[in-house]
């Protein structure tokens, strides 16, 4: 009886549906096929562009939290998982931040990040355990990420994150999801039927990433983490992102190579600090508090 109902539940989602024009696709040539969903990918940033004021929203609930010492909390489970766990770890070496201002939790634990879990997504209880276990509170905003919109473990991480009067985000693929309608914001991209029925690591995983890339990015362009479109507050920890520290403090300020390596070495490599010491004329120290009375802003500063 419950399998039934479920079946019913699921004919009446878009990400489940199957497109009759690919019907063939095992049959035509690999260019054409490939061609084909190609096509079918294109079609995601358009999906996106009706949600963009849900975006734009929940891009400054998550700068205010950030404002406010709170974080930023993905779940999900399997692929959405992933992604959300992809995006966290991706913040501290971009933007400078602690590893746990975006953190990602995933249905499963970590071995979930490679191996399929079974029974992870449907499990309630672990999603009101996960978020214990982070301590969440009324500052941070949690972001629920399902392609169906259904999935038990993310539902009850809303739920449970709405009790702890967080604020709630959905990122889902089909119309009037059930997490939507948990959400304080409701983020539903709808894709239509993936290029394999059913497989949403494909267009509805496209979309999450994309929405995901925006979250955290416009949360962080709002947190004075860039100066313009670069990356000021970049981490420098491998030899490529040393290259990109110097170049960006260089492209700003236009100071020779001498005067940007000392500045460098002067504040630990710390591009903003950097790029505030030649542009004023003021020493690392100074430079250094005069972004923290601007609240990190380097525009302000300058």
């Amino acid at each position: 009886m419950a399998h039934d109902a479920l079946r019913d539940e699921l004919a009446t989602l878009t990400t489940e549906a199957a497109d009759a024009a690919l019907d063939d696709i095992d049959l035509v040539p690999t260019l054409e096929a490939a061609r084909r969903m190609n096509a079918a990918d294109r079609s995601v940033p358009a999906a996106i562009e009706p949600c963009l004021p849900a975006v734009a929203e929940a891009a400054d609930r998550i700068a205010a939290a950030f404002a406010r010492g709170g974080r930023l909390v993905y779940v999900g489970a399997g692929t959405p998982g992933r992604l959300g766990v992809l995006d966290a770890s991706e913040c501290p070496p971009t933007f400078g931040t602690d590893p746990s201002q975006v953190v990602g939790v995933i249905a499963g634990g970590d071995v979930a990040l490679t191996t399929a879990v079974e029974g992870a997504e449907d499990d309630e209880a672990a999603a009101v355990h996960d978020l214990d276990a982070l301590g969440l509170t009324a500052d941070d905003v949690v972001v629920g990420i399902s392609a169906s919109g259904r999935t038990p473990y993310v539902l009850a991480a809303i739920r449970e994150a709405r009790r702890r009067s967080a604020t709630t985000v959905s990122v889902a693929c089909n119309a009037g999801s059930a997490a939507g309608r948990l959400a304080d914001i409701a983020i539903d991209v709808v894709v239509g039927p993936e290029f394999i029925a059913g497989s949403t690591r494909l267009k509805a995983g496209t979309a999450q990433k994309l929405v995901c890339n925006m979250l955290t990015t416009l949360a962080m362009v709002r947190r004075h983490k860039t100066y313009g479109n670069r990356m000021v507050d970049v981490r420098a920890t491998n030899e490529k992102l040393v290259a990109r520290a110097f170049s960006l403090v260089q492209d700003v300020t236009g100071a020779p190579d001498a005067e940007v390596s000392a500045a460098l070495e002067a504040c630990d490599g710390e591009v903003k600090t950097a790029i505030a010491m030649l542009l004023t004329g003021v020493s690392a120290d100074v430079a250094r508090s005069r972004l923290a009375e601007a609240d990190g802003s380097l525009r302000a500063v300058l």
